[in-house]
């Protein structure tokens, strides 16, 4: 697979485009004004603690206080902190063994990056209500007992917290006290003791080599999590990110000592070194840039922490936008639009709502060549790819319901359900899908970690305020005209009415309406005279007097 980074920079906004094999994957946007604030590190204060949620919340600087659940609350107490706590995934072994290794932690790109990657996947996992699943073996270690919220945590109590979560809406950022420091091949976690590597490195001679380097450089408190990139480093360079991660924690310990609440203490990178940071690696071919300051700056960045690199980095100086090189924004376009169609002729429609996202699947203009059954199944079959693609690109999370065309095979089925479940593979946001339901349904779960694209790049409508539709002319016709006679009711008699209104209106009315109308005025007993303006919306009227005469 061909990967390619685009990074659009202006004194507007940074975007960052994740190509494969020339179609968007991944889109990221940040706004001067509205820089991300996932992995920043902040002195809190708790304003209130919650004992029925158990959850406090944190005064932290920003305009909306924190949330803190107490599963995302590191107290210090067990040295045997799971892996599963440090890093949000499950298929984890947290059985203590010498010096502090555990088997190693299948981790994609997201979790490596603990709480500041892009697409971070830092949320600490949820106690749970059995025994511990996964997708790889069962954790040993037995589950530590947590103290409740309120018996760890006061109002008006100073605490270090990271944000894990973006604001989203009208809900604050979602915090953990278990800090993650993400370096270019290590992660570094002061709370814990261990390290882990990922699983992504295939070789077990590597991982075991990674495990003892890191383990013999590591200071005697902290833990790492060795990242995809740290593959094939040698050993002075995974020492020069140890020195620099704890270096890193030790000023961050030091401001936490002298600054006063709500302030940050550490703020991760912007969105272009964190891309590069996080996604560049020998898989991508090129990395483009548009800007010569970001990109001479992303050139230092590489020659300091992948010198290997370097010379995949260019400057793209030609006329045309660098977007519009590999057709981009049409893909943006369509990323935006409740419709997509599929290229058999079949079409996905999206309908997000505040608690879930349903997605429909249709055959469309596709009829097949052999039977009903094949055309549905080769539809649901293509609709599987460009779901996860989309699911990718529009970064939707949270409950998500994807009703398949009704397959009446039972192999048909499973097909679907099965290819769903590896292309979901791909997907480095942490996702749980059930199999599909006769009814073709599938249940769902994807990690919300930030705003959606439809969040990052549009408002809402101002005349639907949301709702997708409008009230259509003639009901606006009516409407006008009922609100005529409710304001006219106070005008003198014998006066003329002269009603200001949308032209489109107007025209109905003229054309269709004469009739009320001429009731209508003969009602007030006053004569009626509509006039149009263009500056007046749809469903508005203005009312002004005049002499009869007039």
């Amino acid at each position: 697979m061909k990967r390619e980074i685009a990074i659009n920079a202006s004194a507007l906004e940074v975007r960052v485009a994740l190509l494969e094999d020339n179609q968007l994957a991944e889109f990221y946007l940040e706004r001067n004004r509205q820089v991300g604030l996932a992995g920043n590190i902040y002195k809190g204060k708790v304003t209130r603690v919650l004992p029925g949620m158990q959850a406090a919340f944190v005064d932290i600087g920003l305009e909306k206080a924190g949330f803190l659940h107490v599963s995302d609350f590191y107290d210090g107490v067990s040295a045997l902190n799971t892996v599963a706590e440090v890093i949000g995934e499950e298929d984890v072994e947290t059985e203590p063994i010498a010096y502090n290794e555990f088997a190693d932690a299948e981790m994609n790109p997201a979790d490596e990056a603990g709480a500041n990657g892009s697409g971070d996947e830092s949320e600490p996992a949820r106690p749970s209500r059995g025994r511990r699943r996964g997708r790889g073996r069962r954790s040993q270690a037995p589950q530590r007992s947590r103290l409740p919220i309120e018996q760890q945590l006061r109002r008006g109590q100073d605490i270090m917290v990271q944000i894990a979560k973006e604001p989203m809406g009208t809900k604050g950022a979602r915090l953990t006290s278990s800090i993650s420091l993400p370096g270019r091949h290590l992660v570094y976690t002061p709370a814990s003791n261990h390290i882990g590597v990922s699983r992504r490195i295939a070789s077990a001679e590597e991982r075991a080599r990674l495990r003892t380097d890191v383990g013999e450089l590591r200071p005697a408190q902290g833990g790492f999590i060795v990242r995809t990139a740290c593959e094939g480093v040698s050993r002075r360079e995974i020492q020069r990110d140890v020195g620099f991660l704890t270096k890193l924690w030790s000023s961050i310990l030091r401001k936490n000592e002298s600054m006063p609440p709500a302030s940050i203490l550490y703020s991760d990178l912007d969105v272009a070194l964190r891309i590069v940071r996080d996604l560049f690696s020998s898989e991508v071919e090129r990395l483009w840039c548009d800007d010569p300051t970001t990109y001479s700056r992303v050139v230092q960045f590489v020659q300091n922490y992948m010198p290997r690199l370097r010379a995949r980095v260019t400057l793209h100086d030609g006329a045309a936008p660098l977007f519009d090189r590999f057709n981009i924004e049409p893909q943006i376009e369509r990323a935006l639009d409740r419709k997509v169609w599929l290229k058999s002729g079949g079409y996905l429609v999206f309908d997000q709502a505040e608690a879930l996202t349903a997605i429909d699947v249709n055959t469309g203009r596709f009829v097949g060549k052999r039977s009903q059954d094949d055309t549905i199944f080769k539809t649901n079959l293509e609709a599987v790819e460009e779901v996860v693609n989309q699911l990718r690109l529009r970064n939707i999370g949270g409950i998500i319901i994807v009703d398949f065309i009704d397959m009446d095979r039972e192999g048909d089925r499973k097909k679907v359900s099965d290819a769903l479940a590896a292309a979901l593979k791909r997907d480095k946001a942490r996702t749980s899908a059930l199999k599909i339901s006769e009814l073709g349904l599938v249940q769902m779960t994807r990690k919300r970690t930030r705003e959606s694209l439809e969040k990052l790049l549009t408002d809402t409508c101002p005349r639907c305020d949301g709702r997708r539709v409008v009230k259509s002319v003639p009901t606006l016709a009516a409407e006008v005209l009922r609100g005529v006679q409710r304001e006219a009711v106070s005008k003198a008699a014998g006066e003329m009415l002269i009603v200001k209104l949308n032209p489109e209106v107007a025209r109905y009315l003229y054309d269709h309406g004469a009739k009320d109308l001429e009731t209508l005025e003969q009602r007030l007993s006053t004569k009626i005279v509509l006039r149009s303006n263009d500056g007046i919306e749809l469903g508005a009227f203005e009312l002004a007097r005049a002499p009869a005469a007039a």
